[in-house]
């Protein structure tokens, strides 16, 4: 049985609860359930606050674990990256009041910066010659300029509407963070299995995220300029049909260029284009 630590609630809760969901793995989820097994998958998920999990996953009481990348190298626990997930992305920034007049990173020296994240901030500040005051509190830290508490904030930004609804405004982005899937460094060979299989699923969900199947009739005088424009993962299917001169062509597309080739393929003659959503993909 191989023993995953995820978050307890918030955004990346609910993200990782969907990503498991497409992975096809089950769960009877019931509140105030510290842990739970899979129904059809060897693996139990054990949920804890966030910054417990790469404690957790780097002793061995978890053997992975779902956490965001700032809170991984804030803790800076002997674990392993086994993959970027793509999901719950934010950046840890440095934001001052909104009236100040901010011409760089030498701004920051002699001031108090509020923070969770110490660990990060001081490195970044010693890397950029700069020394504040580092004040390290919990809770709401994008009040602290406001109050009196600090210069200024070192914290998660995602769309900057917390930043706005407070006055302030991102003058660094010190780093980028998405979810991480984390290991323990010493995972045994039967355990190395399960998990093996369960990066089979996540990569089969995560190749086809963005991606559409795409059917459609073209007319055969124009089918290798219809292929030409069709930037599938392979030569598409091409199968006759009944009325002479029309065949049947079927692909991939991503997302970010549909429409574009969509219209290309009008203008060749495609007709009839029927766009499928794609559940997973093996490549």
């Amino acid at each position: 049985m191989l023993r995953i630590a995820v978050q307890s609630k918030g955004r990346l809760y609910d993200e990782t609860m969907s990503f498991l969901a497409e992975s096809d793995i089950k769960l009877n989820l019931m509140k105030r359930t510290l842990l739970v097994q899979a129904s059809n998958f060897p693996l139990e998920v054990l949920f804890l606050r966030d910054d417990d999990i790469p404690q957790t996953v780097a002793s061995g009481v978890a053997d992975i674990g779902i956490v965001g990348e700032n809170e991984f190298m804030e803790r800076d626990e002997d674990a392993e990256i086994v993959k970027r997930l793509g999901f719950s992305k934010c950046r840890l920034s440095l934001a001052v009041p909104k009236s100040t007049e901010y011409q760089g990173v030498q701004w920051f020296e002699g001031k108090k910066i509020a923070t969770s994240y110490p660990v990060i901030l001081k490195k970044f500040l010693v890397n950029k010659g700069v020394q504040a005051d580092i004040h390290v509190i919990t809770g709401s830290v994008e009040i602290s300029p406001g109050i009196g508490l600090a210069d200024a904030i070192f914290d998660i930004v995602s769309s900057g509407s917390t930043l706005v609804s407070n006055h302030l405004k991102e003058v660094e982005v010190v780093m980028k963070s998405e979810a991480l899937l984390i290991g323990n460094r010493h995972i045994s060979e039967d355990k190395r299995a399960i998990l093996d299989e369960l990066l089979f699923r996540i990569d089969a969900v995560r190749a086809a995220e963005d991606k559409k199947y795409v059917l459609m009739n073209a007319p055969k005088a124009n089918l290798d300029e219809i292929i030409a424009v069709l930037p599938g993962i392979k030569s598409p299917t091409v199968m006759p049909l009944a009325e002479e001169g029309w065949c049947s062509v079927h692909t991939v597309l991503d997302q970010k260029r549909f429409w574009e080739i969509i219209g290309k393929l009008k203008e060749l003659g495609a007709q009839g284009i029927l766009v499928i959503p794609i559940e997973k993909m093996i490549v």
